[in-house]
C-alpha cells in the first residue's frame, strides 16, 4: 500500500515538471531564439516566487528534476557522432581544443581577479567554453554549486550566446571571412548548439552543417573538462565523490553508441527531442530553488566576466582560424 502511494506521489510530481518543459518547448518553437532551457528556468523562478509554490504538487521537486537533468546530459551524447567531429580536420580540431582551453582557463583567471565566488566562476567557465547550460548542469554537482549561481550562469550564457547569433555572421562579413570560415568561427565561439544552428542559418548554404559539427567538437570536450573541474574542485578531495559523475560517464557511453551507428535516424531524432525536454525539466527544477531577488539586479562583476569570457572565446577562435587559413 505504501509502495503504491509512493508511486502515485512520484507520478504527480512529474505533472508540473512535464507541463513546464512542454510550455518551454512550445515557446521555443514559436520563438526559435528563446532557449527552452532559459524559458523553463524562468517559469520555475516565477512559480517559486508566487503562491503557486504552495501547491502540494510543487513540494519535493528537487530530487525529481535533478534526476531528469542528469539524464538529459546523458542523452546529449547521442547528438555527437565522433566521425563527424574528426571530419572537420586537424585544423578544425585544433581550433576547437585551443578555444575551449583558453576560454575555460581565461575565465577562471579573470573571475579570480574580479573577486567572484569560485563555484560561480567555474560554472560560467564551463558553460561559455563548452556547451552552455548543459555544461553548467554537468559540473554543478562536482563544484556543489548553489542553485542561484546555476540560474545566473544559465541566464548569462543564454543571453550572451543569443547576442552572438547576429554578431558573428555580421563580423565575419566585415572582416572578409568566407562563409566556411565564419561557420567555423560560429561553431567555435557561440555558446549553445541551438544558437550555433541559428547563426549558421543566417549564413545559409552548407554553413549550418559545418558550424554545428564544429560546435559538437566542443561538446565532445565535456567529459575531459569534467575531469579537470573535478580535479581542481574542493568536492573532488572528498573520497566519496567520484572523479566523473555517473551521468558524465553515461554521456560518454551515449557518444560511443551514436558513433558506432547502431541507432536508426528516427531514434536519433527522437532522442534529440527527449534530451531537450529532460534538460528543460531540470532547469524548471533549478528555477524552483531561486528567489527573484537572487537574480536581479545582475551583479556588475558577473556581467563583466560574461562579457570578457565571450570576447576570449570569439577572439581566440578568430585568431586561430586566420592563422590556419
Amino acid at each position: 500500500m505504501a509502495l503504491m502511494t509512493d508511486v502515485r506521489t512520484s507520478g504527480s510530481r512529474l505533472v508540473p515538471v512535464v507541463a513546464a518543459a512542454a510550455l518551454a518547448t512550445a515557446v521555443n518553437v514559436a520563438f526559435p531564439l528563446a532557449s527552452p532551457l532559459l524559458v523553463a528556468l524562468v517559469i520555475g523562478v516565477v512559480v517559486t516566487n508566487t503562491r503557486l509554490a504552495d501547491l502540494s504538487l510543487m513540494h519535493g521537486q528537487d530530487r525529481v528534476t535533478k534526476l531528469l537533468l542528469r539524464w538529459g546530459v546523458v542523452l546529449l551524447g547521442l547528438k555527437l557522432p565522433l566521425d563527424a567531429v574528426i571530419g572537420i580536420g586537424a585544423g578544425g580540431v585544433a581550433v576547437v581544443v585551443a578555444t575551449v582551453l583558453v576560454t575555460y582557463y581565461g575565465t577562471l583567471a579573470v573571475g579570480r581577479r574580479l573577486g567572484l565566488e569560485a563555484r560561480f566562476v567555474t560554472l560560467l567557465a564551463a558553460g561559455f567554453s563548452i556547451c552552455g547550460a548543459a555544461a553548467i548542469a554537468a559540473v554543478s554537482d562536482t563544484v556543489r554549486a548553489r542553485q542561484r549561481d546555476v540560474g545566473l550562469a544559465v541566464a548569462l550564457v543564454t543571453v550572451f550566446g543569443s547576442l552572438m547569433i547576429a554578431l558573428i555572421p555580421w563580423a565575419g562579413h566585415v572582416l572578409g571571412l568566407d562563409d566556411g570560415q565564419t561557420a567555423v568561427w560560429a561553431g567555435a565561439s557561440i555558446h549553445e548548439v541551438a544558437q550555433v544552428v541559428a547563426a549558421g542559418s543566417v549564413l545559409g548554404g552548407g554553413a549550418v552543417a559545418l558550424a554545428t559539427t564544429v560546435k559538437l567538437g566542443r561538446v565532445a570536450m565535456l567529459a575531459p573538462m569534467s575531469i579537470l573541474v573535478a580535479r581542481r574542485s574542493e568536492a573532488a578531495r572528498d573520497a566519496s565523490t567520484p572523479l566523473l559523475p555517473w551521468f558524465v560517464v553515461g554521456f560518454m557511453i551515449a557518444v560511443v553508441v551514436r558513433s558506432v551507428g547502431v541507432l536508426p535516424d528516427s531514434a536519433v531524432a527522437f532522442s534529440g527531442i527527449v534530451t531537450n525536454v529532460l534538460l528543460a525539466a531540470g532547469m524548471f527544477g533549478l528555477g524552483l530553488g531561486i528567489r527573484g531577488r537572487e537574480l536581479w539586479p545582475v551583479p556588475v562583476r558577473a556581467l563583466l566576466l560574461a562579457t570578457l569570457s565571450t570576447a576570449v572565446a570569439a577572439g581566440t577562435s578568430l585568431a586561430l582560424i586566420q592563422l590556419t587559413a
